[in-house]
């Protein structure tokens, strides 16, 4: 599915089986997209308080997210508190 469609076919609730589908794909698109953008927010200098802030979310939930799957040849910086 094209992501611009996918966006349509998950927001027509006329096939809710193609809807779900559909949504399952969104989902796993964006983990995709955020996981690039932590990296490319990493490479850029931004710190896990940074990506958190940015993504509305705790500094705690960001790094359980994505520490684990970011690039390890990227430098992470480290603010002290």
């Amino acid at each position: 599915m094209e992501s611009p469609h996918i966006a349509a076919v998950a927001a027509d609730t006329s096939d809710p089986r193609a809807g779900l589908r559909a949504v399952a794909s969104l989902r796993v698109l964006a983990d995709t997209w955020e996981l690039r953008q932590v990296e490319a927010a990493l490479r850029s200098g931004m710190t896990w308080q940074d990506i958190a802030h940015a993504l509305g979310v705790t500094r705690q939930a960001v790094h359980k997210k994505h520490a684990k799957r970011v690039d390890p040849t990227i430098p992470v910086l480290r603010r002290n508190a």
